[in-house]
């Protein structure tokens, strides 16, 4: 039966990608229970997710895809290589970029600019045009790029960054809205232990391995999702590490492991077609996902109503027609 959504307790450690002020601290903000947990900045990805595997967090948030640059490639391969966390949530954040620099700095005078590199992928063609001479260096985030500028005392020094990130380390923009198209925004995945309750609107995310390399492997995978009619909302390949041509396929799709339908499909995939990393169901994010959420409670009620009114009406054996 669909369920409504879990919040975490207020004792409990949420680790996520820092320092202050970096567009995961405001993903993590916009969600209640989690703006009341206790909270542990780390400095990348991959240290977030370590941070939950050791024990040092409960719980851990971490950016899995942009609009613009697609999957961060840094948290697809921590998830499907690197721990046995499982995806409790997803967070939807709108995403806008800045570039921002020390009082007294000017655009025509920026040389260096730090950021993440997924934030250069964003605004490539903004930089190529204001900045082509510009040398690009990398950093762990927009927040980390900014406080690095904000503490330096070198000249021509420029951060892309978010406002948050702007306001926490006293830098003033010299640009706003610098992405390369509008409506960006990067979905972020809490990652923890164990499975959350159905919803009535979840989304389910897998690595396939494939078992051999042979013309039609993927879509032998792909048709038993489309024999069951269930939307599939990403397929992204991955290498798997081993061999240069070696790929997996991390895939997203509508439904719940706990649903009948979703089970039977990974379990034929499973015993036929590949090797399956099971990453989590969760709740899809979004308003439109909480008042589908709600229309399926309903939904599921009503039917169970109907269902308990008609085994009421079942003659016991014997009785008479």
């Amino acid at each position: 039966m669909p369920s409504t959504l879990s919040p975490v307790t207020t004792t409990t450690r949420v680790a996520y990608l820092g320092p202050a002020g970096t567009f995961t601290e405001e993903a993590l903000r916009t969600q209640a229970d989690l703006r009341a947990a206790a909270h542990l900045p780390v400095r990348s990805v991959p240290e977030v997710v370590a941070a939950v595997g050791r024990g040092d967090a409960d719980l851990g948030l971490v950016p899995i895809e942009n609009a613009i640059e697609g999957g961060v490639a840094l948290t697809l391969d921590a998830l499907g290589f690197e721990s046995d966390l499982l995806i409790q949530r997803e967070i939807d954040l709108p995403i806008s970029l800045n570039l921002a620099a020390r009082e007294g700095t000017t655009l025509a005078g920026v040389h260096t600019v730090l950021t993440m590199p997924m934030a250069v992928g964003q605004c490539r063609a903004w930089l190529a045009k204001r900045l082509p001479e510009v040398e690009i260096r990398a950093a762990n985030s927009t927040a980390e790029a900014a406080r690095e500028v904000a503490r330096s005392k070198r000249a021509g020094l420029a951060a892309i960054a978010n406002a948050a990130a702007v306001k926490e380390y006293g830098l003033r923009n010299l640009a706003t809205r610098i992405e390369d198209h509008d409506h960006n925004q990067t979905r972020f995945v809490l990652v923890g232990h164990g499975i959350p309750a159905p919803t009535g609107h979840d989304r389910t995310s897998i690595v396939c391995f494939q078992r051999s390399d042979r013309p039609g492997s993927l879509l032998a995978i792909l048709q038993e999702f489309a024999a069951r009619t269930i939307n599939l909302t990403k397929v992204e390949s991955r290498p798997t590490k081993h061999s240069l041509g070696d790929y997996c396929f991390f895939i997203d799709f509508v439904g719940h492991v706990g649903e009948p339908i979703v089970a039977d499909c990974l379990r034929t995939i499973a015993a036929s077609a590949a090797q399956v990393k099971f990453l989590g169901s969760y709740p899809v994010a979004g308003e439109a996902a909480s008042q589908r959420r709600r229309s399926a409670t309903r939904a599921w009620r009503d039917a169970e109503s109907w269902m308990n009114d008609l085994h009421a009406r079942i003659r016991p054996p014997g009785g008479d027609a």
